[in-house]
């Protein structure tokens, strides 16, 4: 069935150009328009940005986090270690992607493209790059994920690319301008589109 499509789409192609120069070629590009379009539609070709986290000086956090776009969301996978056992940290992306400075202050406030006040991920408006607090296990570790509809990879105001993740000492409140009461910075990783 599927050869059956291929060779209709490149009648449909050549009688659309006038004419092919050779089947071969016609059918090469029906077929890669078509694989195109099936890796956009399952997102087998998802754009994604990675971000390695390091430790602030003093501190021990490391790990990765993953960002993949999935149609209008990104899914938010974080992997880290070194917290304290059974602790909650605010988690948010800043708006540069510099962790430079010993202390993190390199990365700037939380990255707020639209210009809103700070919030809970959960309930709009907040910061685009207000996400949900991370739950340390009892090693001290963190593996969660979670969507998020305020990010995206690669185009739009809400691009991670370029900005940094942050993970702060203490848990966010989700009130207290302009960040939410979270602390010193323990970690910091910039984002880079993969």
């Amino acid at each position: 069935m599927a050869r059956w499509i291929r060779w209709s789409l490149l009648a449909v192609a050549c009688g659309a150009m006038g004419g092919c120069e050779t089947v071969r070629d016609a059918a090469s590009s029906v077929t890669s328009a078509v694989s195109s379009g099936w890796d956009s539609l399952w997102n087998s070709g998802s754009a994604t940005a990675h971000a390695d986290v390091k430790p602030t000086q003093g501190n021990s956090v490391s790990g990765k986090v993953e960002f993949r776009q999935s149609g209008s969301t990104v899914h938010v996978t974080v992997d880290l270690d070194g917290l304290a056992p059974n602790s909650e940290h605010g988690f948010h992306v800043h708006e540069r992607g510099d962790c430079s400075a010993p202390d993190g202050m390199s990365a700037g406030g939380h990255f707020n493209p639209e210009g809103v006040a700070h919030g809970n991920s959960a309930h709009p408006p907040h910061h685009a790059g207000d996400l949900p607090n991370l739950k340390a296990d009892a090693k001290g570790e963190v593996h969660t994920s979670f969507d998020t509809g305020a990010l995206s990879v690669g185009s739009g105001s809400g691009d991670v690319d370029g900005h940094s993740v942050v993970v702060h000492r203490d848990a966010d409140d989700y009130q207290s301008q302009p960040a939410g009461n979270s602390g010193p910075r323990l970690a910091c990783g910039v984002i880079a589109q993969k």
